[in-house]
């Protein structure tokens, strides 16, 4: 894919950078050079762009988080020492730029804490339903969407990603496991510790109440 870091003008420059082994161009980029960068983009963005494309469903976004996710790795590549392959280091940062691009776009949706249940499957958001919008219960139901999105924003970044993916995004267990490299175990782990730390939050037990007493 075409990035801001991608050589089109120079065909020798691109030409010789093919021939490049993966630690001479992070070498090269690190020194704060574009063309090795570019290289780098263009072998490992199909990836990139799938893993995206994946938690966020819309190409056109994709394509804006997925430029995101290349200039945040260029600016932090100077952190990446070796430790794990380059492609494991950039997906991470593909994953986290798909959930910040979603969260720019929109607020997250009200996930009533009842539903985020043993099974771990994908529960449907419950409907309320009115004759006529109320200002009041209106206001009550933004506080609480309010309350329940940063209390979920306040989870370990691994465990908000999968509860975000399956309740928010509405992902299955198995592709969630998949776009984020993980078993469909760990992910049925990580949401059963997401349920008990959001359980125990003070400010959330009013809203699992007020959601309750909203469904009769």
């Amino acid at each position: 894919m075409t990035t801001f870091f991608s050589v089109q003008s120079d065909t020798s420059v691109v030409s010789d950078l093919r021939a490049w082994s993966e630690e001479q161009l992070i070498a090269a980029a690190k020194t704060g050079r574009r063309a090795p960068f570019g290289e780098l983009c263009e072998r490992h963005g199909t990836k990139v762009f799938r893993v995206i494309h994946r938690i966020m469903r819309n190409r056109e976004d994709a394509e804006d988080a997925a430029q995101d996710c290349f200039l945040n790795a260029f600016v932090h590549l100077k952190d990446f020492d070796g430790r794990s392959q380059f492609a494991t280091w950039l997906t991470r940062i593909a994953i986290n730029a798909a959930f910040m691009k979603l969260r720019k776009n929109r607020g997250a949706r009200e996930v009533p804490i009842d539903e985020l249940n043993p099974s771990h499957e994908p529960v449907a958001q419950r409907e309320f339903q009115y004759d006529a919008p109320d200002p009041e219960e209106s206001c009550s139901l933004r506080e609480r969407k309010r309350i329940v999105k940063s209390a979920i924003s306040g989870l370990r970044p691994r465990t908000r990603n999968v509860v975000e993916l399956i309740h928010l995004q509405e992902h299955s267990i198995r592709d969630t496991a998949q776009i984020l490299g993980i078993s469909t175990g760990a992910v049925k782990s990580r949401m059963f510790h997401a349920k008990i730390a959001l359980h125990r939050m003070p400010l959330l037990q009013g809203v699992a109440r007020s959601n309750r007493l909203s469904a009769r």
